[in-house]
């Protein structure tokens, strides 16, 4: 059985925010860095995030270029990438625009029923390995997490992201409370560890970054 290659992504302030305290998810990115996204998850067998991401930001996670689906749809995937998000209550609002558009919908809950049973299929799990080991049974070669905070502090402190990519916006939060990328953990190696810098890319006011977690640079080099 081979689990996915995945993918995190992340938008973050210089002084490491992916949003400020507000109730109304702040922009950090650029309309060239949106279409990038829009690309990866076109590429993505499916993509993953938090039930408190879904919550605060309301996400559709769908591919918005017709282009792109239908080139999808003509190398015999579906027009969308499974959409899928993780739970340990179970609790998740019917009424989220997650649950009436796009394609298959998948939640991981630690709770044996969920709020949504109706409108997604719901399996539970223990650990995110169990969640990786479905998701390669179900096909899914590429996954594309794109967060919240909680969710890439576990992939990241399980060792489980095989590439980050995070635009970086030229704007300061400064609110301390604000969210970050990831909160404080027991990260694998510790922070002497230092991750491959595969690439960085110019994208409009926004610097693009891809790194290898699993290659250190000196295992390049």
């Amino acid at each position: 059985m081979t689990r996915p290659h995945v993918l995190l992504s992340v938008a973050v302030s210089l002084d490491g925010h992916i949003d400020d305290r507000g109730t109304e998810r702040f922009p950090l990115s650029n309309a060239e860095d949106f279409d990038h996204v829009d690309r990866m998850r076109a590429e993505s067998d499916a993509v993953l995030v938090g039930a408190e991401t879904l919550r605060r930001d309301n996400a559709r996670l769908l591919v918005y270029s017709e282009e792109r689906r239908a080139r999808r749809v003509a190398g015999g995937k579906p027009e969308f990438p499974l959409r899928v998000t993780v739970t340990r209550s179970g609790r998740l609002d019917p009424g989220l625009r997650f649950w009436h558009c796009g394609g298959e919908r998948l939640v991981y809950s630690q709770a044996p029923v969920t709020t949504v049973g109706h409108l997604a299929e719901t399996k539970t799990f223990g650990e995110l390995p169990e969640i990786l080991d479905d998701l390669g049974e179900r096909g899914v070669r590429k996954l594309m997490v794109e967060g919240g905070t909680s969710v890439h502090t576990a992939f990241l402190s399980a060792g489980l992201a095989d590439e980050i990519r995070v635009a970086v916006a030229p704007m300061l939060i400064g609110q301390a409370t604000a969210p970050r990328f990831v909160n404080p953990a027991e990260f694998p190696g510790g922070p002497a560890r230092r991750f491959h810098l595969e690439d960085v890319e110019k994208v409009g006011d926004v610097a693009v970054l891809r790194y290898f977690p699993k290659v250190t640079s000196s295992s390049r080099g």
